[in-house]
């Protein structure tokens, strides 16, 4: 049976957060995981007016009670949501919670006649897949380089663009990478467990850096550890935790490989403070379209295709290997607006302090996942897992890292187009990343085809396409 790497990832992330019981949604489609017993709301009226109508729905026929309906402590953060709780946390299992599906059923009707929305459930954003990168790491040769390949241009720190990575921090070596020298941030922390090996997600900041130093050198790139170890974190604290990542000043550009699906199509509750701000700043969200080979909105990269927000926000998705088509993983729908390479790139996992060992989370499958029929990275290469496993079977496979990594997902598609903008802006001498953003896309002669779809595609000179095999018919 092929390993279910969104339930593997379940409990990873679940393990990262034991104060907060998690299930899925919706309905156990496995399409995002969510706070139980939670619900959000605006502060002031709308959370209000959510306790009262919460209050009201629920009874004893729908086995909650009034005693369990209470708002949070009023917060005075800049994201304006209350967390209000509908429901016992500890009701249920991991397969949807039912308090918090009567409280959303509750609330629609009032928000008919609200015109707007008043509710939400407090969902898990993060890194951009199926709560899982697109792969895992696999180590790559010093001598093979990165790829994209640096650009040529150098960096002048009159002219440089700033550019500002979300996602976890950078490894502590990081600086020894000579692409990495002028980077700056945060440092991830825990690097290893007591064995010593590379932690889940340890690196994904520092690849995401090496790639977007490599296609604009002429950037200044800070990191910020805004996602916890599992790469996720609650919607209820993302708001802020952005507003806290620009409290120096708002960058250029901003580099996100984060979000979550959540049904809708009006985006999050909980960072809607945060796009407002983001709308007036002029500021480019450039964004992951997430790895969940979907045509679901995920968030906050959908936001490109909401009327407000489409000049500000650009959503990526990944292309295959040899550029020609989307990967398999990859997102896709008209609310992607770009797609860059993002299977098998190579960038700086951690510096070039000493090697590091890994040991395989997930098990690769005998076939694509999502029913490709080249050989993709759910397959290539094979390796054992040891969320996959139950013990019994297979030793999980262990790898060695000497700094560089190939990495697949469109997290990594994402920091080739922050890239692209940013060298767009030091080229053509424009100063406004939205005008950059616009000026590149009209400019653009290149293309893909993406699930029968004729879509913009994004490709730096530095990058090297690489031919991919198609599995043989009955394999």
């Amino acid at each position: 049976m092929a390993p279910q790497r969104f339930h593997e990832q379940f409990d990873q992330i679940q393990r990262s957060m034991p104060d907060v019981p998690l299930a899925l949604g919706p309905d156990d489609a496995s399409e995002f995981i969510y706070e139980k017993g939670v619900v959000l709301a605006r502060d002031g009226r709308d959370a209000a007016l959510v306790e009262e109508t919460v209050r009201t729905h629920f009874t004893e026929a729908t086995g909650l009670t009034g005693d369990y309906v209470r708002r949070d402590s009023p917060e005075t953060n800049r994201s304006g949501i209350t967390r209000i709780k509908v429901g016992d946390p500890g009701h249920g299992d991991r397969r949807g919670d039912r308090a918090v599906t009567h409280a959303l059923r509750a609330m629609s009707e009032r928000e008919g006649r609200a015109g707007h929305r008043l509710v939400s459930r407090n969902h898990v954003v993060s890194i951009a897949v199926n709560s899982c990168p697109g792969d895992e790491p696999v180590p790559a040769a010093l001598s093979q380089g990165t790829n994209p390949a640096p650009a040529e241009t150098g960096h002048d720190p009159d002219t440089a663009v700033d550019v500002l990575v979300v996602d976890n921090g950078l490894t502590h070596d990081h600086a020894l990478v000579p692409l990495l020298a002028h980077v700056g941030g945060d440092l991830h922390g825990t690097e290893t467990d007591g064995d010593g090996n590379l932690l889940q997600y340890v690196g994904h900041g520092t690849f995401i850096a090496g790639v977007l130093a490599a296609v604009a050198p002429n950037t200044d790139i800070t990191v910020r550890s805004t996602l916890n170890d599992a790469g996720a974190i609650l919607e209820s604290e993302l708001g802020e935790k952005l507003f806290e990542a620009v409290a120096d000043g708002w960058p250029d550009i901003i580099s996100l490989s984060a979000g979550t699906s959540n049904g809708r199509t009006d985006g999050l509750l909980g960072m809607d403070a945060f796009m407002q701000e983001l709308r007036a700043r002029g500021t480019l969200l450039v964004a992951a379209a997430g790895n969940n080979a979907s045509a679901s909105p995920f968030w906050p990269a959908a936001y490109a295709d909401l009327p407000d927000y489409q000049g500000a926000v650009l959503s990526v998705g990944a292309l295959r290997a040899d550029g020609e088509f989307g990967a398999c993983f990859s997102n896709h729908g008209s609310w992607v607006k770009v797609y860059a390479p993002g299977e098998r790139l190579t960038s700086a996992l951690t510096g070039f302090d000493a090697p590091v060992p890994y040991l395989y989370q997930h098990s690769t499958y005998d076939a694509c996942r999502y029913g490709f029929t080249y050989v993709c990275t759910c397959q290539s290469p094979a390796h054992v897992g040891m969320l996959s496993e139950d013990g019994s079977t297979a030793k999980p496979d262990q790898v060695m890292f000497e700094g560089y990594a190939h990495w697949s997902g469109t997290s990594f598609a994402t920091p080739v187009v922050a890239g692209l903008v940013a060298a767009h802006m030091t080229a053509h001498k424009e100063t406004d990343p939205r005008a950059a953003r616009q000026q590149l896309l009209a400019t653009n002669t290149q293309f893909a085809e993406v699930r029968g779809a004729h879509v913009p595609a994004l490709k730096p000179a530095g990058w090297r396409p690489v031919p991919v095999v198609q599995r043989p018919v009955g394999a």
